[in-house]
Order: structure tokens, then sequence, then C-alpha cells
């Protein structure tokens, strides 16, 4: 019975020792050349928070360096909006080109960076943006992380609407998801 016991012991603990090998690792995040993908929820609001929506988020970007992604992101969303004149349910999306530059090669990574694309669909006038945006991956693997991220896009449909549509045409877009480097 002892032997039995002792063997069950061994074996139980030999098994559990590259669980606590790869939880001691302070290899977390990506390296150069590496890709990632993350899918998210999202949501957007005006500049007042009077009106919204919410949609799928999904990432796909190149390490340029360790600490540097380039990608390209693509959101499709629902709103379901009541008003007077309003009877119908919208859907819209955008796509935009990212790049970002992330702090720290710990497991929370916190990040800035911006974004050039478009927006398209129903209920919005169809046109170019350029944002800027922040968060943070946190590496609960060696490459799989929880992504928070917030994205200012201010919306213009000429070169010349571009000077004042930081102030004026604005819009907030909020992500939470989950992404891995490969």
């Amino acid at each position: 019975m002892n032997k039995i016991n002792t063997a069950a012991i061994t074996f139980c603990l030999l098994g559990a020792l590259p669980m606590v090998a790869s939880a001691q690792s302070s290899n977390f995040g990506p390296a150069a050349g590496e890709k990632e993908f993350s899918i998210s929820g999202t949501g957007t609001s005006d500049q007042g928070f009077n009106s919204g929506s919410f949609g799928v988020t999904g990432d796909m970007g190149w390490y340029l360096r360790n600490n540097a992604v380039a990608g390209i992101r693509q959101s499709i969303n629902y709103a379901s909006i009541e008003g007077e004149s309003i009877t119908n349910d919208f859907w819209n999306g955008s796509t935009r080109g990212y790049y970002n530059y992330q702090f720290l090669s710990d497991r929370a990574r916190p990040f800035i960076g911006g974004s050039l694309g478009g927006v398209y669909g129903d209920g919005v006038n169809d046109s170019a943006f350029a944002g800027l945006e922040t968060g943070v991956k946190y590496y609960v693997l060696a490459k799989t992380y929880f992504l928070a991220r917030v994205e200012y896009q201010f919306l213009f449909s000429s070169t010349s609407d571009a000077t004042d549509a930081f102030q004026d045409d604005g819009a907030w877009a909020y992500t939470v998801g989950l992404g891995y480097n490969y």
C-alpha cells in the first residue's frame, strides 16, 4: 500500500514540475518577428456619451521589435437605437491599420499607439479617421494575454476637415479581449 501511495505522489509531483517551471518563467510576451491575434468585445460612444453601439473586434499584428507591433484591425458593430424618426437597427464597421509601442517587459505591458482607417455602414457617415490609443496587455501565460484598450478616433471626410476633427468630430472606442502571440 505504501509503495502505491509513494509511486502516486512521486508521479503527481513529477507531472507538476513542468507547470511549476512554466509558472516561474519570465519569458512572457512576444519576440521580434512573431505575430499576434486578438479578439475583443468593443463599444463606442459619442463625445457626450449619449449614444453608442457594441461589437466585435479582431486584430492581426506583426512584431517589428519585441516592444513594437504593427497590424490591421477589423470591427463590426450593431446598434439598436430608439427615437422618433429611427425605426431600423444599424450595422457598421471599421477597418484600420495600427502601430503600438509597449512599455516594460513583464506580464503587464502598457502601450500607446495610433491608428488610421475608415468607418462605414448604416447610421454613420462613411469617413476616414485617425486615432490615438492606450491600453494594457496582461500575460496570463507565456504567449496569452488579456487586453484592455481605449481609442479616441477623430473623423474626417477630407484633409481640410482633419484640422478641426480632433475637437469636433470624435468618438471613443473601448475594447476588452484576449490575445495570443505565435
